[in-house]
């Protein structure tokens, strides 16, 4: 079973690859369902796109950081394909506040466009739900085997757990219609990963993180 969540992993991949110009040049035609306007700086659209851009980085970061600590090639496999979708994505992101000539960055805090603006963000690097520590990356980097692959698993589980709730968050608030669709998609395919990384977890004798 675990092979073919790999398999479907690697072919989820392949579709976002293959669909990332269509949506990047229809943002810029769509209307957003019910308002045709431009989303402005302090939208739930530009938030996202900026929060996620900078929440996908580290998982793109953490998946090359593994791919060199292990010869597994099963988890290998899962940075690859995790570390390529979600750098396409976040170039996607980017490319649609340039379409919007909106800032990539705010001087409000992380996740003010969910409400959450007044959490306590960036302790030891962490300015999201989800991502990891700059203690935990450094961890990441001194492991290797197993070690490696489990610390991986745990920290990305994390990882698209938070991501997941922020895309929610997309669903429920933004208005331009492919960005709320790209985000579903997100919902899908990281649920799909955290399950499939459980299995992997489990495999090793361990896990995810309470």
């Amino acid at each position: 079973m675990r092979r073919r969540h790999i398999g479907w992993a690697a072919g989820a991949a392949a579709a976002v690859l293959v669909a990332a110009g269509a949506i990047t040049y229809a943002v810029a035609e769509d209307g957003g369902g019910t308002d045709a306007r431009t989303p402005g700086a302090e939208s739930a659209d530009a938030g996202f796109a900026r929060d996620m851009a900078v929440h996908h980085q580290q998982a793109v970061e953490m998946s090359y950081i593994v791919r060199d600590r292990t010869k597994n090639e099963e988890v290998r496999r899962l940075a690859y394909d995790i570390a390529q979708t979600q750098a396409n994505q976040r170039g996607m992101l980017l490319g649609w506040l340039d379409l919007w000539e909106l800032p990539k960055v705010s001087a409000e805090p992380p996740m003010t466009w969910m409400g959450m603006g007044d959490m306590a963000a960036g302790k030891d690097g962490a300015l999201m739900p989800g991502m990891a520590t700059n203690t935990e990356l450094k961890k990441l980097q001194s492991l290797s085997g197993k070690q490696a692959e489990i610390l991986y698993l745990q920290l990305m589980t994390d990882h698209h757990k938070g991501g997941v709730h922020m895309a929610e968050g997309c669903v429920a608030r933004c208005t331009v219609g492919v960005e709320k669709r790209l985000a579903q998609g997100m919902v899908e395919s990281q649920q799909s990963e955290i399950e499939l990384m459980a299995d992997m977890l489990e495999e090793r004798g361990a896990q995810p993180r309470p």
